[in-house]
């Protein structure tokens, strides 16, 4: 197992590299250039053409080719004042209109982004898991009918359609609407909950709804194999058989999933903070981007990729918790 995780660790480093080399290109071909923007808006401000345009580029780093600049943000070239400060070294780099650290402005923003995932999959494994195996184990009954009615309906119903109609209605209905005003969970931990709650629970019940599907399709097919009918045969519990036989074999496909959740609802929480004014990492993404603020841009997408790197280890490693034939040699 020891070799495996560091076989594992190893080759995470030039996938990781690899992807911030794409990223960091990619994000220089949106079209519109945060240069044009500022000078645009520096114009605006002044009330006279701006024509500084080389001062500007030297002040943004950008007066250097593409890969000199990788190499300054990633770390391996030094920077203007001759010091090697990148991403290797925990420099994620300045935010090029506010000039704010953007170690600083993550360090605000990730907690609210992970509080709301979390939160999320709670809900989400709260329905799915135990649904989906209560529905294989009824099957055909009104439960498992009732079960896939709910899914199937979930799966129809988009979650940001979900979300704005709950605001709307009931603000137009009754007057209330979700509070908009960011509460910190040191400041009021029982307000910081209610204001997660329900975009929480609405992201939740969303993506329950294939996991449920999922964990229902693969304890079927768990409770059809011999040994399942070789238990049965030997007076164990129904209790036994299910959580002891059934369900952490028929769990493998399912923590597969899960592994690939965990990091994409942190990045994907982009709409549901949109709706309920959420100061996480997807609006400071989307802000980013209509800014062209290229290093935050750059740096948010490698925080996603080192959770989605992570939770894969992650998930290889429960395979072998959750099924004892399969070793890592």
């Amino acid at each position: 197992m020891q070799a495996y995780l560091t076989r594992r660790f190893l080759l995470t480093i030039p996938t990781l590299l690899l992807v911030t080399m794409i990223v960091f290109m990619l994000v220089r071909f949106i079209p519109g250039s945060v240069l044009d923007m500022m000078i645009a808006e520096m114009s605006a401000t002044s009330g006279e053409e701006f024509k500084d345009t080389e001062g500007l580029k030297r002040a943004l780093g950008m007066d250097q080719p593409i890969p000199i600049q990788y190499g300054r943000w990633i770390g391996v070239w030094p920077q203007a004042d001759g010091k090697i400060s990148g991403m290797l070294q925990g420099n994620m780099g300045r935010s090029l209109w506010t000039n704010e650290p953007i170690v600083d402005i993550l360090r605000q923003r990730i907690p609210v982004s992970l509080e709301l995932s979390i939160l999320s999959l709670l809900f989400q494994w709260t329905l799915a898991l135990p649904i989906g195996v209560f529905a294989a184990t009824k099957q055909d009954s009104v439960i498992d009918y009732s079960g896939r009615l709910f899914a199937i309906t979930m799966l129809s119903l988009p979650g940001f359609w979900l979300a704005t109609m709950v605001v709307v209605y009931p603000s137009i209905w009754w007057g209330v609407m979700p509070n908009i005003v960011y509460i910190p969970i040191v400041q009021d931990p029982i307000g910081n909950l209610s204001q997660f709650i329900l975009p929480a629970f609405i992201t939740g019940v969303a993506g329950s709804a294939g996991m449920m599907r999922l964990t229902r399709t693969m304890m079927l097919e768990v409770l059809r194999q011999d040994y399942i009918r070789t238990a049965w045969a030997k007076g164990l519990s129904e209790r036994t058989v299910l959580i002891r036989h059934a369900v952490k074999n028929a769990f493998i496909p399912v923590v597969t999933v899960i592994g690939a959740q965990l990091a994409g609802l942190i990045g994907g929480q982009v709409i549901m903070e949109q709706i309920f004014a959420l100061p996480g990492m997807g609006r400071v993404f989307i802000d980013a981007l209509n800014q062209r603020n290229y290093p935050v841009i750059s740096a948010i997408n490698t925080v996603i990729a080192s959770l989605v790197l992570l939770s894969n280890v992650i998930v290889d490693i429960s395979y072998a918790w959750l099924d004892p034939r399969i070793r890592y040699r």
